[in-house]
């Protein structure tokens, strides 16, 4: 989801245009209190890291000059909540705003777009943030499926991608093959892959 926060209807709404042309849903938000509100609602209803939000990858258009909460303090919010990864923000900025947008791509905004800006740039933007979006929904996926591995799973998990067969692993714990197998069993449906090879790839 693409989510467009600017206090101008028709800047708003020409995004809107852009996003949707490139196939991508996006979202209007008239402040920045607006979209704070509705990032908590979502979050009240998102099945995760792994909801289709996630899977699909996220953005933030945040315009920098906006009466009440401004765009510098939104980011400011979304780095207090560790959301960057998950919500890339790209700054749209005036040319008085410049300084500030550059000190927030030290502080991890994705990038900023001085107005006016390209359309077609924006937008090749937009799509590599949503892609980085997804990447770091994957990979926090993954974390929270690691997560609920025993400590006795993990101890094999590393094995098996060590590539070692279920008797060396047998072998290596002191436990019976059998055992190794339950084990196996249960890491690969904790982490929902069907082969090591499958596994192997998800961990890399």
């Amino acid at each position: 989801m693409l989510h467009i926060v600017d206090d101008e209807d028709v800047i708003r709404d020409a995004l809107e245009w852009l996003a949707q042309s490139r196939g991508l849903a996006a979202r209007g938000h008239a402040g920045g209190q607006a979209f704070l509100d509705a990032l908590g609602e979502q979050a009240q209803t998102a099945d995760g890291a792994d909801g289709a939000s996630g899977a699909r990858g996220d953005c933030v258009l945040l315009d920098v000059r906006m009466p009440g909460m401004n765009g510098i303090a939104v980011f400011d919010q979304l780095v207090a909540r560790g959301l960057l990864a998950r919500l890339p923000v790209i700054f749209l900025t005036g040319h008085g705003d410049v300084p500030m947008a550059v000190d927030s791509l030290k502080r991890g905004a994705f990038d900023f777009f001085e107005k006016p800006f390209n359309d077609n740039q924006l937008m090749d933007r937009v799509e590599e943030a949503m892609a980085a979006s997804r990447k770091a929904a994957g990979a926090a996926a993954v974390h929270a499926r690691l997560a609920t591995l025993s400590a006795r799973e993990r101890e094999v998990l590393d094995l098996i991608l060590a590539g070692n067969m279920n008797k060396v692993v047998a072998d290596k714990l002191g436990i019976s093959m059998r055992t190794v197998e339950v084990h196996r069993a249960h890491i690969f449906d904790k982490m929902q892959v069907k082969t090591a090879v499958e596994l192997a790839g998800l961990l890399k």
